[in-house]
């Protein structure tokens, strides 16, 4: 039985990256030889197992022939007689084929160390066409890793990929996975950059062919970047595109909010007192719950403005609109609400006068 380090973890201590995680190929071995070793089995028909100490990842070594659409269309055999080279060869990236020994011995079979020292993402063989997610995650190299570019031929076959509609068959649960890295990402900008140069933004993307977000180098969290991505669209697109990818609720709503108003609250000051309400009432900026802040920091990433006045006055209606002193004139329920309303619009009205 031979244990190799293989993937991202090799890249990654080359380019002197921090190694997220270390994951393992071992060749020569059995099921049952694993787990007579202590190694706990992932799954009942994968062979992937967690190492009993460091719970790192240990996958036999194995091939994979595609016999059916989808990501779970693929014969997988792994045997004792399965070697190295084989399971590398059906791996996505040159410079994610590689491999070290027990002895530190760098195993390079398809010049991964030369493209990486180019910068270069490269396909290993024919076999990256049997995945169509494996265009998404070459987009989300060129987010992570700084200076990278897609080879021609490897942009050539996304190109073909998507043409041909591989994409359509990809779940809404991977394509979200790799947006979010890519968002968690140096330059996240590259991610749907890839997609266009590739003619790979239909259908996941398909709202942003006529024109790319730009999202701001100073936001950082992926639920500022996300909303700032889908929140400069048109509302209706922004829920249909947030809609398709399944987004969790949180992201969804901050863009959709960002996308219906937005611009209200970059022009407050010129915009009708009501419509400020409706967008503040929007943003719950008068509740527990507010996402005020968040879509206001966006809005000014996005426009390169300063709404600290519009802060300033939500304060200032927060402190001086108190349901207490309407409880104490004996309003409550429907009348409670209303006279609030009444009360928060005169502030905002004299905050713009």
């Amino acid at each position: 039985m031979e244990i190799y380090l293989v993937g991202g973890a090799v890249r990654d201590e080359l380019l002197r990256l921090p190694v997220q995680e270390r994951d393992w190929v071992v060749v020569g071995s059995t099921p049952e030889q694993m787990m007579a070793q202590g190694y706990r089995q992932v799954g009942r028909d994968f062979p992937v197992y967690l190492h009993p100490q460091t719970n790192d990842e240990y996958a036999l070594a194995r091939t994979e022939r595609k016999t059916a659409p989808g990501h779970t269309g693929f014969v997988v055999h792994a045997g004792a007689e399965v070697t190295l080279d084989q399971d590398l060869i059906r791996r996505d990236l040159t410079i994610n084929a590689m491999a070290r020994d027990s002895n530190g011995v760098l195993v390079d079979l398809f010049n991964g160390r030369e493209d990486l020292s180019r910068r270069c993402l490269r396909h290993v063989s024919p076999a990256f066409s049997e995945d169509p997610l494996r265009v998404f995650r070459v987009a989300r190299f060129t987010a992570q890793l700084e200076g990278f570019v897609v080879a021609p031929e490897t942009s050539a076959a996304m190109r073909e990929m998507s043409a041909g509609g591989a994409l359509d068959e990809l779940s809404a649960e991977r394509v979200w996975r790799e947006l979010h890295k890519a968002l968690s990402s140096a330059d996240p900008n590259r991610f749907l950059e890839t997609l266009r140069d590739t003619g790979s933004l239909t259908p996941w993307f398909a709202e942003f062919t006529g024109l790319l977000p730009i999202i701001p180098t100073e936001l950082k969290e992926p639920l500022a970047r996300y909303s700032a991505m889908a929140g400069v669209l048109a509302a209706a697109d922004c829920e249909r595109f947030s809609a398709r990818l399944k987004t969790p609720v949180a992201y969804r709503r901050l863009a959709i909010l960002l996308a219906r108003w937005g611009t209200v609250f970059a022009n407050w000051p010129a915009q009708p007192a009501q419509t400020v309400q409706a967008a503040l009432n929007a943003a719950s900026a008068f509740k527990a719950d507010s996402l005020l802040d968040p879509v206001l920091r966006i809005v000014e990433a996005l426009g390169h403005v300063d709404l600290a006045a519009l802060r300033q006055m939500v304060q200032a209606v927060s402190r001086s609109v108190q349901p207490a002193e309407l409880l104490a004139q004996g309003l409550e329920g429907a009348a409670l609400g209303k006279a609030l309303e009444a009360a928060r619009l005169q502030k905002i009205i004299e905050s713009q006068s």
